[in-house]
């Protein structure tokens, strides 16, 4: 099974987890000093929010799978639709330790397609290669060679 994945920056944390909370009809099934996360079943979406990027609003889209063959299927997937592909292999990036790879749609919405291995207590762990998702000096936690889209006021 895959599940998708939201992620999205926000100017108040605290109240964002009171507003998604009850909007999903339950608590984060992970929550940091700046980060909060829903894994939900119905509907399957793992939703995070964080107060790490530059500017609120939508961060990235992505599937997460359960196993990781439905990880190499998404991978070859981006790779024959001749998307842009970041492929960061185990790395460390929201308080876990994931196989994963970026890919960019033909509008710059960055696409997150990852396998998550276990939990650890760090948004990021300093040994992750350098490049790697959310350095502190890349724009919106993107990893520095997938182009973002920009944000604009019109929808």
């Amino acid at each position: 099974m895959k599940r998708f994945h939201v992620h999205v920056h926000v100017a108040d944390l605290q109240k964002s987890i009171g507003f998604y909370s009850t909007m999903f009809g339950a608590a984060p099934s992970r929550l940091e000093s700046d980060y909060a996360k829903w894994m939900l079943d119905d509907p399957a979406v793992n939703f995070a929010i964080s107060t790490r990027g530059a500017a609120p609003g939508i961060d990235h889209l992505g599937l997460q799978t359960d196993d990781p063959a439905e990880l190499a299927t998404l991978k070859a997937r981006a790779e024959a639709a001749g998307a842009a592909l970041l492929d960061e292999g185990t790395t460390t990036c929201c308080y876990a330790r994931s196989e994963k790879h970026w890919v960019t749609d033909p509008t710059g919405i960055a696409w997150e397609h990852f396998h998550t291995l276990q939990n650890i207590p760090v948004f990021k762990e300093a040994s992750a290669e350098a490049g790697a998702c959310c350095p502190a000096d890349a724009p919106r936690g993107k990893p520095l060679a997938v182009p973002v889209k920009a944000a604009s006021a019109c929808c």
